[in-house]
């Protein structure tokens, strides 16, 4: 019998739609307005896709009528929108050269036109002028299509040109299939970045004033000085001293609207005017607008005394008088040496210069680099405000902010490592998105041609930009080599031994930095897929594995996680991970399989890890809770990479601290409050997973480490949910087991997981309400 083809619900899109709209009606400024909105058309896409038809979200060819290899929009996910990266309108460039092309160049649009005229002679000449000289940028894979037809006529290969045109020719008239030519070329070497210049120049003029510190600037250079020359207006018509508070509260001294200066009349008309005038440029505040403010007391008895006259109720002046002394008495009569002190302090205290205009200080030192380059180095933004820097706003010699040099930093060319210990790679997944730049130039190092290993090396970079898909029936996201002109390349390879060892010494470094920098978190899939990439290309086949969701699990496993979990009981046999989680001893029985959706799956492997779970449902929580099993079996690619690499001794010699320092992480992620169920559950799921990284590391220490660890840990712990999960530790160590169920026969000690169908004893929630 046929498996049951399964596409996504479209409740998702539909939730996501309401948030976005939601979203877009309480935004506070304009940016995050256009960034709702654009979150909303995107979904709006997607709902209305799935409604008709067009969109079949799960497949890898989710777009009717669109091949594979076409770089599609995708939502958050992995919805399609429906749109192609590619599909974009002509620049300026572009249209003038659309402008100029005979009247003979076919097409039936101007995209279409422009494709048509770079396959003539003229259009290839171009290109190839382009790409030898390094002067051009792939923004999205479908850029480099018709440099490689160029190339490929130029280097003597016609046929293979011509079957990728042909491949090609239905979308010529709707995508862009060149790239963006540029005046200067690209440096290829091995550093990487996490940002280009343009895209950290464009954080650092993001920065806005928070407006809060907007307001208190405001009310000290616009409403203090309006103020003030409102209180001069009304301490003019007194007759006699100024009016002030005496010691009991009373106010003392003479009465305002007994005299009126000749030019009172026209000075207040001004003052009405400059205040109506500022309200419409600065928003005012409470103090100007509470009725019960001295401000806005005064300036109504202002608006009420029209040409001078006495129009006020004898309580009006009276309210007059006391607003006098309430500031005179505080602050000072306006012009004298009291009240100027005052000013100055306040400004002291709010006229710092703010992180904005350092930001646009800073952003301006970027432009003097290449926008799509990097930084050579920290120096030009750790660098204080030079004298040609200085503004009324900011004195020479002003530090940089570490929170603005951080986003600099981004744009900071060094080894991976480096960015790591900086603090410019903070995670996983910021590895995976720089590891493109190195493995590219990896992969293109087997091309012996340098001008089309430049181009195959910015074609592998602008791929693994692309947004994954949302996939079921096993289906597998696309792969580079699928690409009809990385296919038509095949020509310039040639096998390069020495390719394998760099990629092998390359795949060490990373898993190591991997393992060393975060190691509480699990391999993220874009850093999987970078990694089997690499594997690849150090000719070894290792069984990785994709963390999976488990509200898509289709309920079976390839047989690469009955590989990978053999391995991990190989190497793990007799270790604390093993006793831990109670690894099978053997994997050596012929595997039971099946054809799943065109795929082997495992049969057993998948069993297994049910009877673990101890559940047989499909709810998003049993999947969850069959996956968990999935990964303590696989150890999720940690014992594969240990064991093909020969990374044992190099853990040995780290595993102590690596370990200590992901019980702290636990530690301290422990200490978050959580008062949301679903953050509560996210909470302890991750905690579990890296409970499981510690024990993994645990497993290479010698005894005596593993006890004094784990003792820290009870100590740290005390007094949190994770006590019991630090007792059946402390038994695994004295050499008790668990059982089926995951108890201690006796104690309190307990497996600690993070994932379960009913309350999670380590969830500290009952009910939905925090214990």
């Amino acid at each position: 019998m046929a498996d049951q083809i399964h596409t996504a619900s479209p409740g998702y899109a539909t939730g996501q739609l309401a948030r976005a709209l939601a979203a877009a009606i309480s935004a506070g400024t304009e940016a995050d307005r256009e960034r709702a909105l654009r979150k909303v058309r995107r979904w709006e896409d997607v709902v209305s896709g799935m409604a008709d038809g067009t969109l079949a979200v799960g497949s890898r060819t989710p777009v009717a009528d669109t091949p594979a290899w076409v770089t599609l929009e995708v939502a958050h996910g992995g919805f399609a929108t429906g749109r192609y990266l590619a599909e974009v309108p002509l620049s300026e460039d572009e249209t003038a050269r659309v402008a100029s092309l005979p009247d003979e160049v076919p097409g039936g649009t101007e995209r279409e036109r422009l494709n048509l005229w770079y396959l003539g002679d003229a259009g290839q000449a171009e290109l190839l002028d382009a790409v030898r000289a390094g002067r051009f940028r792939v923004e999205v894979p479908e850029d480099a299509a018709l440099p490689v037809v160029a190339l490929l006529l130029d280097r003597g290969f016609p046929e293979q040109a011509l079957d990728l045109v042909a491949e090609l020719r239905p979308l010529m008239h709707r995508l862009r299939l060149t790239p963006r030519f540029e005046p200067v070329a690209r440096p290829s070497d091995s550093a990487v970045r996490v940002a280009s210049v343009r895209d950290a120049a464009a954080s650092l003029r993001a920065v806005r004033v928070p407006a809060q510190l907007a307001k208190m600037r405001a009310a000290v250079t616009v409403w203090e000085p309006l103020y003030d020359r409102l209180l001069a207006l009304w301490c003019r018509t007194v007759d006699g001293e100024l009016p002030q508070l005496g010691e009991d509260g009373s106010v003392h001294g003479g009465w305002p609207c007994r005299t009126w200066p000749a030019d009172w009349t026209a000075a207040r008309a001004q003052w009405l005017a400059d205040f109506a005038d500022m309200c419409r440029t600065v928003a005012p505040s409470g103090r100007q607008t509470n009725p019960k403010n001295n401000f806005a007391r005064l300036r109504r008895a202002l608006e009420s005394c029209p040409d001078g006259s006495l129009e006020l109720t004898a309580r009006e002046v009276g309210w007059i008088r006391r607003a006098i002394a309430n500031t005179v008495s505080r602050r000072g009569a306006p012009e004298t040496e009291q009240r100027g002190a005052w000013h100055a302090a306040q400004a002291a205290t709010v006229m710092t210069p703010t992180r904005a205009a350092l930001a646009r200080v800073l952003a301006s030192r970027l432009n003097r680099f290449p926008a799509d380059g990097g930084l050579p180095s920290l120096d030009v933004a750790t660098a204080a405000v030079s004298e040609a820097e200085t503004t009324a706003e900011i004195p020479c010699g002003t530090t940089m902010p570490d929170r603005l040099v951080r986003k600099a930093a981004r744009a900071l060319e060094a080894p991976a490592d480096e960015l790591v210990r900086l603090g410019v790679i903070t995670s996983g997944e910021t590895l995976a998105a720089v590891l493109p730049q190195l493995t590219s130039r990896l992969l293109s190092a087997a091309i012996d041609d340098p001008v089309v290993a430049g181009l195959h090396e910015q074609t592998y970079t602008a791929f693994r930009r692309r947004r994954g898909l949302l996939l079921l029936n096993l289906e597998h996201q696309v792969r580079f080599t699928e690409l009809p002109w990385v296919q038509a390349l095949a020509p310039f390879k040639s096998p390069q031994p020495d390719n394998a060892a760099a990629a092998r010494r390359a795949l060490r470094q990373i898993t190591m930095l991997a393992l060393t920098a975060f190691p509480h978190a699990l391999l993220p899939n874009p850093l999987v897929t970078e990694i089997r990439t690499l594997a690849k290309q150090a000719e070894l086949e290792l069984p990785l594995v994709e963390e999976v969701a488990a509200d898509i699990f289709m309920g079976t496993f390839t047989t690469k996680w009955r590989d990978a979990a053999a391995v991990a009981s190989r190497l793990l046999s007799g270790t604390l991970y093993a006793n831990y989680y109670d690894l099978p001893a053997d994997w050596s029985e012929p595997q039971h399989t099946l054809l799943h959706w065109g795929k082997r799956t495992a049969t057993d492997f998948t069993e297994l890890c049910r009877q673990r779970a101890g559940t047989t449902g499909g709810s998003t929580a049993a999947n969850g809770m069959l996956l968990e099993q999935s990964q303590i079996l696989t150890t999720h690619n940690l014992a594969v990479l240990v064991d093909a690499l020969d990374l044992t001794e190099e853990l040995h010699e780290r595993a102590p601290g690596l370990a200590g320092r992901t019980f702290s992480w636990i530690v301290r992620r422990q200490a978050q409050r959580t008062d949301h169920l679903h953050a509560a559950l996210i909470q302890v799921k991750n905690t579990a997973y890296a409970w499981r990284q510690a024990l993994f590391l645990l497993s290479f220490c010698e005894p005596s480490v593993q006890m004094s660890l784990a003792a820290r840990l009870g100590t740290e712990l005390r007094g949190i949910r994770l006590v019991p999960a630090v007792e059946g530790l402390l038994q695994v160590l004295d050499g008790d087991r668990f059982t089926p169920a995951g108890t201690m026969r006796r104690g309190n000690g307990r497996r600690f997981l993070g994932w379960a169908q009913e309350t999670n004893p380590f969830l500290g929630y009952a009910d939905g309400k925090r214990r």
